[in-house]
C-alpha cells in the first residue's frame, strides 16, 4: 500500500499539539509550542541546498544548467530545479507564524512532511470560530505548504474545519476572496507580503459563516441531490453501451454519498439541506475514499480532493440558490 508520510527510523514525520487532528496521524506533543519547537518535534529542522548537475560525456563533465535540490542532513535529492528556482527553508516557513503565535492570535497545531520530505507543511489554529444550527461548530486554521519540489508553489491558505466530523471545508469560492496566497519559487519568499495579501482577520470567517448559513437554510429535493452527487463524483466507466439512470447515483462514490448524507457525523445539523449534502462530500473525501489515511490527507489539502471540494461547494451554492 502506497503511503505519503515520510517515515524516518520507523517514526512518521508529523507532530501535533492539543486534540488529535482529523486525520489521526502523528506523535502528540505538548501545547503552547513555538513554531520553532513544533518544527523540531516534527523532525523538520533541516535545510536544503542547490547543487549544479553535470552530464558525463567521455572524460568530460558538462554543466546541464539544472540543479539538484539536496536535503543537507542526509544528502537526499528532493527535486531537480532550475538555477532561478529559490528554495524556501523550513525555518522561514515556520517563522511565518511567529508573530501570530506571540500575540496570541494563533496556536501551532500540526506539522509534518510528505513524499519523502519534498512537501513540508504546518497548520496553526486561529482563535476565531463560529457555530451554526444549535451546535455545529466550525474552527479556523491556517495551512502553510512549503514544497521542496519543482513546479509546486508555496501556498498559504485558510482552512476551516467542521468540529463535529473533523471535515476540512472549502468555504471560499475563489482565490481573489483571500482564502489562498500562492508564491512562485522564481522569487524570494516575502512573509510580510503574504501576510498583507492574505489579510488574516475575523471578517474572513464571518464570510464563511454567511455561506454556510445559506446552504443550511436551503433544502434539496431528492432528484436534485442525486444529480449533485453524480456531478461531484462522475462515473469513470467508458462503456458506451451502458445507459445510466438519471434518477440513480452512477458511481460507487456517488452511491456512498447518498448512503451517508443522513448518517454522517453532524447529520443532525440542518438535515435535508445543501449544507448536509456538501458535508457528505467532505466526509467521504476526508475519511472514507482513498487508499489510506495519509493519502487522504495529501489529497484533501493539496491534491485531487481539494479541487473536488471546491467543485462541490460551487455546485452546492448554485443549487441552493436555485432551490
Amino acid at each position: 500500500m502506497a503511503h505519503e508520510l515520510e517515515i524516518v527510523d520507523g517514526v512518521a514525520q508529523i507532530a501535533y499539539a492539543g486534540e488529535k487532528p482529523w486525520h489521526g496521524l502523528g506523535v502528540e506533543i505538548g501545547n503552547d509550542l513555538t513554531p520553532a519547537e513544533i518544527m523540531k518535534a516534527a523532525g523538520l529542522n533541516w535545510t536544503v541546498s542547490k547543487v549544479p548537475l553535470f552530464a558525463e560525456v567521455g572524460s568530460k563533465k558538462i554543466k546541464t544548467g539544472a540543479e539538484a535540490l539536496i536535503r543537507d542532513k542526509d544528502s537526499k535529492v528532493l527535486s531537480i530545479v532550475t538555477d532561478n528556482w529559490n528554495p524556501c527553508q523550513n525555518k522561514e516557513a515556520f517563522e511565518f507564524f511567529t508573530d501570530f503565535v506571540s500575540t496570541g492570535d494563533m496556536q501551532m497545531h500540526t506539522a509534518g512532511s510528505l513524499k519523502g520530505g519534498s512537501h513540508v507543511w504546518a497548520l496553526a489554529k486561529i482563535n476565531d470560530q463560529f457555530e451554526l444550527f444549535g451546535g455545529d461548530k466550525v474552527e479556523g486554521y491556517l495551512l502553510f505548504s512549503n514544497p521542496h519540489q519543482f513546479g509546486k508553489c508555496i501556498t498559504v491558505q485558510f482552512t476551516p474545519i467542521r468540529v463535529v466530523c473533523n471535515n476540512t471545508l472549502t468555504l471560499s469560492l475563489s482565490e481573489t476572496s483571500g482564502r489562498m496566497v500562492r508564491v512562485n519559487h522564481r522569487r524570494e519568499f516575502d512573509a510580510d507580503m503574504v501576510k498583507e495579501t492574505l489579510g488574516v482577520a475575523s471578517h474572513k470567517l464571518a464570510k464563511y459563516k454567511a455561506m454556510a448559513e445559506l446552504l443550511g437554510k436551503k433544502r434539496y429535493k431528492q432528484l436534485d441531490l442525486v444529480n449533485y452527487f453524480n456531478k461531484v463524483f462522475p462515473k469513470t466507466s467508458d462503456k458506451k453501451d451502458e445507459v445510466a439512470n438519471e434518477n440513480q447515483p452512477h458511481s460507487r462514490a456517488a452511491k456512498l454519498a447518498m448512503a451517508v448524507v443522513d448518517t454522517q457525523p453532524g447529520a443532525e445539523f440542518a438535515p435535508g439541506s445543501w449544507w448536509s449534502a456538501y458535508n457528505a462530500v467532505t466526509y467521504l473525501t476526508d475519511h472514507e475514499l482513498g487508499r489510506s489515511v495519509d493519502t487522504r490527507l495529501t489529497s484533501a489539502w493539496f491534491g485531487v480532493n481539494q479541487t473536488k471540494k471546491v467543485k462541490a461547494l460551487n455546485l452546492a451554492v448554485d443549487m441552493a440558490n436555485a432551490a
